[in-house]
C-alpha cells in the first residue's frame, strides 16, 4: 500500500485553538475554497460547553491562517433555522455556483442533526437558504456545475439497513431534492467496514470528478477514521468510475491520534492548484487543523488501477 500520497504539511497542525482571538476548546473539520486569491477556512470549533461554532480563517498560501475576532457561524436565533441549530452548528462545506459559495452545514438540535445550507458572495455576511434534508443526515457536499439543468450533490444519511452510506441526489433549486440513490458502501472487513461519507466538495480533472471521503473502522480499542478517494464520471457523477481499495491518509502524527476524539482524520475540504497538486484539509482527532498536498494524478490513478466495488 503506498501511504505516500498524501504528504502532510511540515508545519502541521496549522490552525489550533491556541491560534483563535476567542474562547475554543477545539478547530477541526473545516471546509475550504479560495475567493478572489486567498484561501477561505471555514472551521468547526467546540465551545466550553461542548456545543459547536464555526469560525473563519484566512492565508495567502493556504497554511499560514489567520482567524477572524469572531465566530463567523453561529445557531441561529431566527426560525425555521432556530429551532433546528439549538445544539450547535458543525462540519462545513463550501462550494462555488455561478459566483455564489453556498455552505452546507450540519444543523444539531434536540429533534436530531438535519444540513442547512447557507450562501455568501464574499464572506462578509450568510444568508441562510433552507434546511435541505430531514434528521438524520449529515455531510452535503454540492457538485460545483450543474448537470442537465440540475444541481447535484452526495450524502449520507443515517440507516441501520443500508449503514451509513454515501448516496446522490438530484435538486431543480438547492432547496427540494430527490431521484436519490446510493453510490458508495461500506466493505465487510474493510477500513471502512463501519461507515463511509462524503468529505470535500468534488473537484473536475481530466479523468473524472474527484472526491475525497471519510471511512470508519471499528477496532477493539475504538472507530479508526481514515480517508479514501472515488472518481466519478464528468457527465454523469453517478456513475463511479472507481473508488480506490486503500486508504490515501491514516491517523500518524500525535495530534491525530491523540484529541478529543482519538485517531481521527476527517475532510471536508480540499483545493486543486494550477500545478496538477490538491491541498488536502483534515482535523486531526477532532482538536486539530492540519494540511497536506498530493498530486491529483496520484490519486486518479489510485481510483483506476486499485478498484473496489462500490457497492
Amino acid at each position: 500500500m503506498n501511504n505516500q500520497i498524501v504528504k502532510r504539511h511540515q508545519r502541521n497542525p496549522i490552525l489550533t485553538k491556541a491560534h483563535i482571538p476567542y474562547p475554543v476548546a477545539t478547530v477541526h473539520n473545516a471546509g475550504m475554497i479560495k475567493h478572489d486569491g486567498t484561501y477561505i477556512m471555514l472551521f468547526r470549533s467546540h465551545l466550553g460547553n461542548g456545543r459547536s461554532v464555526i469560525g473563519l480563517a484566512q492565508s495567502e498560501d493556504g497554511f499560514s491562517f489567520r482567524a477572524r475576532p469572531e465566530p463567523f457561524i453561529t445557531p441561529a436565533k431566527e426560525e425555521p433555522f432556530r429551532t433546528y441549530e439549538e445544539y450547535g452548528v458543525e462540519d462545513p462545506r463550501i462550494c462555488c455556483i455561478d459566483n455564489e459559495y453556498y455552505i452546507t452545514y450540519s444543523a444539531y438540535s434536540r429533534h436530531g442533526v438535519r444540513v442547512t445550507l447557507a450562501k455568501t458572495k464574499d464572506f462578509a455576511g450568510l444568508e441562510r437558504i433552507s434546511l435541505i434534508t430531514q434528521a438524520d443526515y449529515r455531510n452535503v457536499v454540492l457538485f460545483p456545475q450543474r448537470f442537465h439543468g440540475r444541481y447535484v450533490r452526495l450524502d449520507r444519511p443515517h440507516s441501520e439497513i443500508s449503514p451509513w452510506s454515501i448516496w446522490i441526489s438530484y435538486s431543480p433549486d438547492l432547496i427540494h431534492w430527490g431521484d436519490s440513490k446510493v453510490l458508495i458502501k461500506p466493505q465487510t472487513y474493510h477500513w471502512d467496514e463501519m461507515k463511509v461519507g462524503p468529505g470535500a466538495t468534488p473537484f473536475r480533472t481530466e479523468n473524472g470528478w474527484l472526491t475525497i471521503f471519510h471511512g470508519v473502522f471499528k477496532t477493539m480499542s475504538g472507530s479508526v477514521y481514515r480517508l479514501g478517494a472515488a472518481l466519478h464520471d464528468l457527465q454523469d457523477p453517478s456513475q463511479l468510475l472507481g473508488v480506490a481499495d486503500e486508504w490515501i491518509l491514516q491517523p500518524e502524527d500525535p495530534w491525530e491520534v491523540s484529541g478529543y476524539v482519538n485517531n481521527v482524520v476527517f475532510c471536508c475540504g480540499a483545493i486543486p492548484e494550477s500545478d496538477g497538486t490538491v491541498k488536502i484539509y483534515w482535523g486531526g482527532a477532532d482538536s486539530v487543523m492540519c494540511a497536506g498536498t498530493a498530486l491529483i494524478g496520484d490519486l486518479v490513478e489510485i481510483c483506476l488501477s486499485k478498484r473496489r466495488e462500490p457497492l
